[in-house]
C-alpha cells in the first residue's frame, strides 16, 4: 500500500512539474509540486529504513 502511495505521489509530481511545459492547458501547481515532492522522499526513505 505504501508503495502505491510512494508511486501516486511521485507521478503527481511528475505531472505538475513537467506538465505545464508539455500540455499547455495543465494547470501550474506551485508550491503543491515541492510539496508533494518533499511527502514522497520522506516516504522512500521510511521505506527504506524500514520505519514504515
Amino acid at each position: 500500500m505504501l508503495t502505491w502511495i510512494i508511486i501516486i505521489l511521485i507521478v503527481l509530481w511528475l505531472l505538475g512539474y513537467f506538465g505545464p511545459n508539455v500540455f499547455s492547458g495543465f494547470p501550474k501547481t506551485g508550491n503543491v509540486v515541492h510539496t508533494l515532492l518533499v511527502i514522497a522522499l520522506i516516504l522512500i526513505v521510511l521505506r527504506v529504513l524500514g520505519i514504515v
